[in-house]
């Protein structure tokens, strides 16, 4: 039997060596991502809040 219980999605876009940093989506800080990467950023602030939101309970 598997403990895999959580189906989410936990890849994450490659970390920045230097400025320019992305813009976080939710608040607008620089986050750990270049400005080149096309999706969703997230700084770490926002990122630990996403990670408790949609964290599975069990």
């Amino acid at each position: 039997m598997s403990d895999d219980y959580c189906l989410i999605d936990v890849s994450r876009p490659p970390k920045a060596d230097g400025p320019p940093y992305a813009e976080c989506v939710l608040c607008r800080e620089p986050t750990e991502y270049p400005e080149s990467y096309k999706g969703v950023t997230l700084c770490p602030v926002c990122e630990w809040r996403e990670a408790e939101r949609t964290s599975c309970s069990g």
